[in-house]
C-alpha cells in the first residue's frame, strides 16, 4: 500500500469471495474492514498459483486515499522496485496519478453535463483490458470505464449502433480518449438467457449490423475501429505465426494453420457483409431486466465478417440453448439476405474464429506490461491449436460447438 508514492506497509493475506483477479471490489470492501480507509487497487504485482485470471494468491498495489492508524500495517521489506518502476505499457489507471487524473476527468464530464458525483467513487473492477468504476449521482448511477491504447473506441462503436437502434446500447454521458461515461443499465448480465432472449437479442443486433453494412470502414471511423476484414486479417494470421508463437507449436500445427487462413475465400463465397463486429459477442455482455437486452463492451469490436459474433455467443451457452442460437442467428441473416447462406459460414469459420482470437490475444500481450502476462500467456498458441483441432473435426453449428472451443471460456469469461 502506498500514499502518493510513499511506501506505507502491507495487509494481508486474506480470502475474498470472487476468485477473478480482475474483480477487486471485495479486496478493496476487505480492506476498509481492516483499516477503516478508503482504497483504490492500481494494479495486480504478482501471482502464485492460479490460471486463467482466478484463483490463486494475489498481490495488489493499492493507493490508499487516506492514512490508516499507525500499526494496522505490516512493515514488511518489499522489492520497491515494484511499486516505483516505470513500465512503458502500464496502462494510465494502473498508476495513482493516472488514477486520479481518470477520476477527476469524469467528475468534471459530469458536472459540467449537470449530473455532479454524490459519493465516493467505486471501483468494481481493474485489469490491463479495462478500469471499471459506479459513480453516484442524484440521477442514479453512471459507469465510468478506461480502456488501453489497443482497444476500440467504445462511445465511436456504441454510437454507430445507436444511430440504427438507439435502444441497442447504453446511453453515453461523456467520453474522451479511450475512456467513456455510460448510463446505468437496470438488470442483471445474462448469464442465464433464455432461448426467447437469445434469438431476440441475435434479431436486434443482426439488424443492426445489416443497417451498418452499407457503410466503410471509414464511414465508422477507420482511427478508432480496427479493419479487420478478411486480407488484413489474413496477413496479421501469418505475421503471427511467423513470430515468437511458433515456438510454442509444432511444424505441423504450424502448417496446418497457415492452410486454414485459405478459408476466408471459402467463408466470402457465403455472401455475408463487412460490418461492424462486437468482437466478444457472449451473453456476459448483454444486460437487461426481462425485456430486449442491452449490449455493452465495444472494446474488441472491429470491421469484418460478422459470423464471429454468430459464433462467440454459442461458446458460452449451455448443450440445450446452442442449437437455437445458431438458428436464430441463421435466420436473421438469410431474412435480410437470402442469397446469403448463414449456414454454412458458421461452419467454415469455427477454425477461423479461434485464429482470430489467438492474434487479438498476442495485441494483448504486446500492448502490457510483464506483471499483467499471467492473464494471457500461453493464449495465442492454445487459440491455434483450437483452431487446428477444429478443422479436424465435423462442425456441428446447428447441434452446438465442438469441444475445443471450451477452452477459451474460463479465460474470457473474466473480460
Amino acid at each position: 500500500m502506498t500514499s502518493g508514492g510513499e511506501f506505507l506497509g502491507v495487509a494481508g493475506p486474506f480470502p475474498v469471495d470472487s476468485p477473478w483477479w480482475s474483480e477487486v471490489e471485495p479486496v478493496i470492501a476487505r480492506l476498509s474492514e481492516l483499516l477503516g480507509i478508503a482504497t483504490l487497487v492500481l494494479r495486480l504485482v504478482d501471482v502464485d498459483g492460479g490460471g486463467g485470471g482466478r484463483d490463486g494468491h494475489v498481490t495488489y498495489h493499492v493507493e490508499a486515499l487516506e492514512r490508516p492508524v499507525p500499526g494496522l500495517l505490516k512493515r514488511q521489506s518489499v522489492d520497491q522496485g515494484l511499486l516505483h518502476d516505470h513500465q512503458v505499457l502500464r496502462s494510465p489507471w494502473a498508476r495513482a496519478d493516472g488514477l486520479r487524473e481518470l477520476l477527476d476527468w469524469a467528475a468534471g464530464t459530469l458536472a459540467s453535463a449537470g449530473r455532479p458525483v454524490t459519493g465516493p467513487v467505486e471501483q468494481r473492477r481493474t485489469w490491463n483490458l479495462a478500469g471499471l468504476f459506479r459513480l453516484p449521482t442524484a440521477r442514479g448511477t453512471v459507469w465510468l470505464k478506461t480502456t488501453p491504447h489497443f482497444a476500440a473506441d467504445e462511445a465511436t462503436v456504441a454510437g454507430a449502433f445507436a444511430g440504427v437502434d438507439p435502444d441497442l446500447v447504453a446511453a453515453v454521458l461523456g467520453s474522451g480518449e479511450h475512456r467513456i461515461l455510460m448510463e446505468h443499465i437496470p438488470g442483471e448480465d445474462c448469464w442465464r438467457a433464455s432461448p426467447e432472449t437469445i434469438a431476440s437479442v441475435m434479431e436486434r443486433f443482426v439488424a443492426a449490423q445489416s443497417a451498418l453494412a452499407s457503410s466503410t470502414p471509414a464511414a465508422a471511423d477507420e482511427n478508432r475501429i480496427r479493419d479487420w476484414r478478411a486480407p488484413v486479417l489474413t496477413a496479421r494470421i501469418h505475421e503471427l505465426l511467423a513470430g515468437p508463437v511458433a515456438l510454442e507449436l509444432s511444424a505441423q500445427e504450424l502448417a496446418n494453420a497457415r492452410e486454414l487462413t485459405r478459408r476466408w475465400n471459402l467463408l466470402a463465397e457465403c455472401g455475408l457483409p463487412d460490418t461492424l463486429v462486437h468482437g466478444d459477442f457472449h451473453p456476459g455482455n448483454w444486460r437487461g431486466d426481462g425485456g430486449s437486452p442491452v449490449v455493452v463492451d465495444f472494446a474488441d469490436a472491429h470491421w469484418g465478417n460478422p459470423v464471429l459474433d454468430g459464433l462467440r455467443v454459442q461458446d458460452f451457452l449451455p448443450e440445450s440453448h446452442r442449437a437455437r442460437a445458431a438458428r436464430a442467428w441463421i435466420d436473421a441473416w438469410q431474412a435480410r439476405l437470402p442469397a446469403a447462406d448463414p449456414a454454412r459460414a458458421l461452419a467454415i469459420a469455427e477454425p477461423l474464429a479461434h485464429l482470430t482470437y489467438a492474434v487479438r490475444y498476442q495485441e494483448f500481450l504486446d500492448g502490457i506490461e510483464p506483471s499483467e502476462w499471467p492473464y494471457h500467456r500461453g493464449d495465442p498458441a492454445d487459440e491455434i491449436r483450437a483452431a487446428v483441432r477444429c478443422a479436424e473435426k465435423p462442425s456441428p453449428h446447428l447441434a452446438g460447438r465442438s469441444s475445443c472451443a471450451r477452452g477459451a471460456i474460463s479465460r474470457a469469461a473474466t473480460r
